[in-house]
């Protein structure tokens, strides 16, 4: 391939770790269509999400040259969207969080507890993020730590880990 004059070698094995499909690839074939069918309920936020998985390690976002200084292949590497929200971009920090978490682990059983908004007050939240999302926040915890000090349920204080999941499975 030649770009900008100079002859750049691509390696085959350059991609070899790269799923078949990536969220990109649906967003690039399907995107269009979700945010024509779903324009009341996407924000900016969500939209700007959106383009910056796509754009994400593409000639959109620019790239670089990179080179071995020992067999002297030469490549192009484009630039990542550093989305938090990225799957490329945030994979490693992912793996490295969950590796941070599971040290933190005690020897004693956990659970996983799921919160979850009734429609019509998701759509609420939609509009309140900050205010909706510290009552759910609250109202978990207190929930929660009712159940666990029940003598009858466990008897016990406990502490958690809450995470927030926005983007719901439809």
């Amino acid at each position: 391939m030649i770009r900008g004059g100079m002859r750049v070698m691509i390696r085959p094995d350059s991609r070899a770790n790269r799923p078949a499909i990536e969220i990109a690839d649906i967003l690039r074939r399907h995107g269009d269509t979700y945010r024509r069918d779903h324009a009341g309920h996407l924000g900016r936020v969500e939209r700007r999400v959106m383009s910056a998985i796509v754009a994400c390690r593409t000639e959109a976002l620019g790239g670089h040259m990179e080179a071995c200084d020992v067999c002297g292949t030469t490549r192009v590497a484009y630039n990542s969207c550093r989305n938090r929200h990225c799957p490329k971009c945030q994979g490693p920090a992912r793996a490295a969080w969950l590796a941070a978490r599971e040290a933190d682990l005690l020897p004693v059983p956990y659970f996983h507890v799921v919160f979850t908004l009734p429609a019509p007050i998701a759509a609420i939240a939609f509009q309140n993020k900050a205010i909706v999302y510290a009552i759910l926040f609250k109202a978990a915890a207190e929930a929660m730590s009712t159940l666990a000090a029940n003598p009858r349920r466990l008897g016990a204080g406990t502490g958690f880990v809450a995470v927030l999941h926005t983007w719901g499975r439809r």
